[in-house]
């Protein structure tokens, strides 16, 4: 699972995010293509990097997701909470953007943008040469990311909703980690598919290759929608599911067997 989700990290979708057809960057076809070609080239290491950042990004925003989601004054406290969570995590995102989009045997006019080494260089590159504005790029995209949090607990409580009225039993009543999988993995697929096009948005905006060409997320939008039309907002969006989806599943299988456990404990 974890190289599926590493692969889905660098490999699957952010690249294929950012394949824009300029001729600036490498092409590829798709999920496959792209694996075989970065082992190709650089090996199975190619395919980790950024893995600390994703870490680091990924849990702080867990934990910070789910306090947000079980706060009494959700969605409204909620929804502040996750627009703090995304000033407090996006320039994590963008440096695990960077770390994860660099490549090999690139034109000089391309390969001119700063290289980095791991987190910490990356961090100080970014602030000496692109300042607080740097470490924030892709933020106005991303503030519409903060409706997958939502989008996502509403499918699933829907989903166990619509399960309880068909089968006639209590809503609170405890299901099978199947059930939950199941139930958990339709709602990440919606929401995921229904907010995808902010990643590349962002995705677009925060690698260093090419967001000279771009003015500002509405210009990303302008520019992929004339020259690739609706499609390109979906560039990556296989491999994404298959990355987001597992670790979202098990994590609500879990967070379900602990309320329920909690709840007969007290």
């Amino acid at each position: 699972m974890e190289l599926l989700k590493t692969v889905g990290n660098k490999n699957g979708h952010q690249l294929l995010q950012c394949n824009d057809g300029s001729g600036k960057l490498p092409v590829y076809r798709g999920l496959v293509d792209a694996v075989q070609s970065i082992v190709g080239t650089g090996g199975l290491k190619g395919l980790y990097q950024g893995v600390t950042r994703k870490v680091w990004g990924y849990k702080s925003a867990r934990g910070l997701y789910f306090f947000s989601q079980t706060s009494p004054q959700w969605p409204t406290l909620g929804t502040e909470e996750r627009t703090g969570t995304l000033t407090v995590t996006n320039p994590i995102w963008v440096i695990k953007t960077r770390l994860c989009l660099q490549y090999t045997g690139l034109p000089a006019a391309v390969t001119q943008a700063p290289q980095y080494k791991g987190m910490i260089d990356t961090l100080f590159k970014l602030w000496r040469h692109e300042g607080l504005r740097g470490l924030y790029k892709g933020y106005v995209p991303g503030l519409f990311g903060v409706s997958h949090g939502a989008l996502q607990f509403m499918a699933y409580e829907e989903l166990k909703k619509g399960y309880s009225h068909y089968f006639g039993t209590p809503i609170n009543k405890k299901l099978s980690s199947t059930e939950y999988l199941i139930m958990a993995s339709l709602s990440k697929i919606f929401a995921a598919t229904a907010t995808y096009p902010y990643q590349v948005v962002r995705s677009r905006l925060q690698n260093q290759y090419t967001m000279a060409e771009y003015n500002g997320a509405v210009d990303v939008i302008r520019k992929t929608f004339r020259y690739e039309g609706v499609r390109g907002f979906y560039k990556g969006l296989v491999s994404n599911v298959l990355r987001v989806t597992p670790a979202c599943a098990l994590t609500f299988v879990v967070y379900e067997n602990v309320i329920h456990f909690l709840m007969l404990s007290s």
